[in-house]
């Protein structure tokens, strides 16, 4: 009876906290209308139309921010949040993050790697994201990559790693695959939902 309860919680938990996540994504992102004055917002209430005109804003802020005339208006924008103090200290940080994690040709969360951490003979999983910067190659000798370790089950917090090239393993498995695997806390297997040939 135990055995089936656990199973019958395993199919339920995920797909209750999915909904329970859907609902409050829509539900809030419809409240963006809000902002809206009164004479333009519709007369009835259309659910989801806050996720709609969210994507729209989303999407035309992307055409318009790759354009000439976009670029000129951001770089202005940006130049302004760099003169405030505090603002320039959070708003650059977050900007170069996203940056590095988003640009299509960054090596930011490109591969998943098996590595020895906390200590020798413990094992858990990593992502390279990139090479050693600044004046700490200078200080390393050899082939050293960086990557980051994030913690379960939750991935955006995590440590960040120079490790010896040769001491971390390219696993051939997908980045999605690897996060699922440490989210899942090993629960999730790489590979199990992969169809099979």
């Amino acid at each position: 009876m135990k055995k089936y309860i656990i199973t019958g919680l395993l199919i339920w938990i995920p797909l209750a906290i999915t909904l329970w996540v859907l609902n409050l994504l829509v539900t809030s992102l419809d409240q963006t209308l809000q902002v809206v004055p009164p004479e333009w917002q519709p007369k009835m209430h259309i659910p989801g139309l806050g996720v709609v005109l969210t994507v729209l804003v989303v999407f035309a802020t992307g055409v318009f921010a790759s354009n000439f005339l976009g670029k000129r208006v951001i770089g202005l924008w940006e130049g302004i949040l760099r003169r405030i103090p505090v603002v320039n200290s959070i708003y650059g940080g977050v900007k170069q993050v996203s940056d590095t994690l988003f640009s299509p040709g960054g090596e930011a969360f490109r591969k998943a790697l098996l590595i020895q951490y906390p200590h020798a003979g413990s094992w858990t999983i990593a992502f390279q994201t990139g090479q050693p910067g600044g004046d700490v190659p200078n200080h390393l000798k050899g082939d050293y990559v960086s990557v980051y370790v994030p913690t379960t089950p939750n991935p955006t917090s995590g440590f960040f790693l120079m490790l010896a090239k040769a001491d971390v393993i390219e696993l051939d498995m997908t980045v999605d695959e690897a996060l699922k695997y440490v989210i899942s806390m090993g629960v999730v297997a790489p590979g199990a939902n992969r169809p099979r040939g």
